[in-house]
């Protein structure tokens, strides 16, 4: 097993990262801010919402596959009930590096997406968030990593 903290580390060192469910209303939704937070670090960040031409003042991509020139990770951050067609996909597309969201409640992670994924061969970080690792953490997105990570919402090894 490779400990979250390494997972976190090939994960963030991915340049073209995309975001699912990032919303049209930005000030109720986390992706939101995992997507404007990678972009503001320098990466080439793309927002999927199949119900949004554009978010963020950003074009939006109705599904991974439409994504010019592809990515090398995703960020899960849509209903749990969407991830595993999303593990798919990126399966079906040859994406190696999944993370599905969880802060406080069930966030994005789905079990059977986990197992899928994993028996795939990717690597799949089933619970919190890119921003309490770095180079893309601030303070108050580690004080969320040390409170979560005893309450298993972080997992600590995947």
């Amino acid at each position: 097993m490779t400990t979250v903290k390494e997972a976190a580390a090939a994960f963030l060192a991915c340049r073209r990262i995309a975001v699912t469910g990032v919303s049209r209303t930005p000030e109720s939704h986390g992706s939101n801010v995992v997507y404007r937070r990678l972009r503001d670090r320098g990466y080439e960040v793309f927002a999927v919402n199949p119900n949004a031409d554009e978010v963020e003042g950003d074009r939006c991509y109705p599904s991974l596959a439409e994504i010019p020139g592809g990515v090398d990770a995703v960020v899960i951050a849509t209903a749990p009930e969407r991830a595993e067609d999303t593990v798919r996909q990126c399966e079906r597309l040859g994406i190696e590096r999944v993370w599905m969201h969880r802060s406080f409640g069930a966030g994005s992670v789905c079990d059977e997406a986990t197992a899928y994924g994993r028996e795939h061969g990717m690597t799949v970080i089933d619970g919190g968030c890119p921003l309490m690792f770095e180079p893309t953490a601030d303070v108050g997105h580690k004080v969320m990593k040390f409170l979560l990570k005893p309450m298993g919402k972080v997992p600590h090894t995947v």
